[in-house]
């Protein structure tokens, strides 16, 4: 049976790890399209990507995140969906086992969702763009 067959008229719910600048989520959805599908609801498993990440995921500015610059109604239809859902915060922590996030002291490094970095970046640059590298900068001279 080929793919067309399958999808041909059906409610798809298509579910990923995070939505961060959209490009491959509209490129998913509008296969699902093209192949036949009726509807495609699209669920991530994590909070909206509101921050950039200067701890190992390339995300160096506010502007490139999806999340940062639409409301969820603007992402669900720039990916093309029907509907577009986030699992929230409060989910997050539960998920891991907690009963709720400590605002205080964070459990999880969250700061992608929140803003609230372990260690505040010093080198903003302006326009939102703080440099991953020149976090290392203080960093022992040996």
């Amino acid at each position: 049976m080929q793919i067309n067959q399958l999808l041909k008229d059906k409610i798809i719910i298509l579910i990923d790890d995070s939505l961060v600048r959209g490009t491959t989520s509209h490129k998913i959805v509008k296969m699902l399209y093209d192949a036949g599908a009726k509807e495609v609801h699209v669920k991530i498993a994590c909070p909206e990507i509101r921050f950039p990440d200067f701890y190992g995921v390339d995300t160096p500015t506010k502007k490139e995140l999806l999340a940062a610059n639409k409301t969820n109604d603007e992402i669900c239809e720039y990916i093309g969906a029907k509907s577009l859902d986030f699992l929230s915060l409060e989910g997050v922590y539960r998920a891991m086992g907690f009963n709720k996030r400590d605002n205080n002291y964070p459990q999880l490094t969250d700061h992608y969702f929140t803003g609230e970095y372990p260690v505040k970046p010093i080198d903003e640059l302006g326009d939102d763009k703080i440099t991953q590298l020149s976090l290392l900068s203080t960093a022992s001279n040996n």
